[in-house]
């Protein structure tokens, strides 16, 4: 773990343990709950906080729990599932799959995107730029982070993570399914009047597929680097282009705002690096100019990265020689034999089905070894390592 030490999101004070549930500003200042060993630290919900609070006084750690997992952010619109489902798949963490936790906590189509991740395009694309910038980090810290995906391939190659995100439900699915116990998960907002999480520098600093959805990109981009210090690096993947309409909401920045954002940076076409892992060589970083009608950028800079791209043939692109790997779920028995794909909805075949780096039929089978036969399948992801209980 990350001994990241927490402040304020609203004065920027210290914040301390004063009860095993809640940290305190100072002597007698306000507190903020821990639920499952996650802070919750969102401005803005103060009502929300106090219910919460009270809840853990009264010894109710589960109804605390299921009031945060009813919390989400800005740009969700689907009503709250029923307290009283989000109450059952409390009780049911220990024996529920990922699969039952995302469709019990009403995630809908975003459900469908994190239950599939692993062998999306533009998750892909955040691998490959990681891996091609790889310089053995010890620590990572992720903001944004979701459900866990890129911190779970990390803390897999011995590193110590840590990650943030607005929306705590999907810290707890984190924590429960995904990454482990081990991990120092943090819930607040990226547009805190105080950033909460204190200087401690770790060596690479991650936000894939999130940073086009953030207000202020510069005062946020800066609160990053602070993360990485003077030795670390950061990796930012999948930035939407303003100039190309795509699938996604959120505040999308133009090749001349990357370059003005990032004047230090790298940066990539999201698709080429996908490529780049396909066919297992080092992607080509290109000017903002050059990719300004990409649909996505991608971005390394800071003073510890790898100064060039290198080949994509191992590391975090792949799993590790010995690991159980299962066919990609997006996979279903076919009447004619084998497998084909049977996308979750028409939604995600019409953003991802143009760039899918597996094949739409299989043979199968349904599990195989990686090993230096399979490895094609598993570049592919054909075949993935997902988590035990997905």
């Amino acid at each position: 773990m990350i001994p990241f030490g927490l402040l304020s999101p609203v004065s920027g004070t210290p914040l301390r343990a004063d009860t095993p549930h809640s940290l305190r500003e100072g002597k007698g200042g306000r507190r903020w709950p821990v639920v499952d060993g996650i802070p919750y630290l969102r401005v803005g919900r103060d009502d929300l906080v106090a219910e919460v609070l009270d809840h853990l006084d009264a010894g109710e750690a589960d109804q605390a729990l299921a009031r945060l997992l009813a919390d989400q952010d800005e740009w969700w619109t689907e009503p709250a599932p029923p307290q009283e489902a989000l109450l059952a798949l409390v009780r049911d963490r220990d024996t529920a799959t990922l699969r039952d936790a995302v469709q019990r906590l009403g995630w809908g189509r975003v459900g469908d995107y994190f239950l599939h991740r692993w062998s999306d395009p533009t998750y892909l694309a955040g691998l490959a730029l990681l891996e091609a910038h790889w310089n053995r980090p010890l620590c990572a810290f992720e903001f944004a982070c979701g459900i866990g995906h890129y911190l779970r391939e990390l803390h897999g190659r011995g590193v110590k993570v840590s990650g943030a995100d607005v929306v705590f439900a999907k810290l707890w699915v984190a924590r429960h399914w995904v990454v482990g116990a081990e991990a120092q998960l943090v819930c607040f907002d990226a547009a805190s009047p105080h950033w909460p999480i204190a200087a401690s520098p770790v060596d690479v600093v991650l936000c894939h597929d999130a940073f086009y959805f953030l207000p202020d990109k510069a005062g946020i981009l800066d609160c990053l680097r602070r993360c990485a210090g003077e030795e670390g690096w950061l990796a930012v993947s999948h930035i939407h282009n303003s100039d190309r309409p795509g699938f996604s909401a959120g505040r999308a920045v133009s090749a001349a705002e990357i370059e003005e954002l990032f004047p230090d940076g790298l940066v990539y076409d999201d698709a080429e690096l996908t490529r780049a892992l396909v066919e297992a060589r080092a992607p080509l970083p290109e000017s903002p100019a050059a990719l300004a009608e990409v649909e996505a950028f991608s971005v390394v800079c800071g003073p510890g990265m790898r100064p060039a791209p290198r080949p994509l043939v191992d590391g975090l692109t792949l799993p590790p020689e010995g690991t159980r790997l299962r066919l990609n779920p997006l996979y279903r028995p076919d009447p004619a034999g084998g497998f084909s794909v049977a996308w979750p909805s028409p939604r995600y075949e019409a953003e991802y089905a143009p760039r899918a780096t597996y094949p739409l039929r299989s043979p199968g089978p349904e599990t195989l070894v990686a090993s230096p036969e399979s490895v094609e399948r598993a570049r592919t992801r054909e075949f993935v390592a997902l988590p035990e209980r997905w």
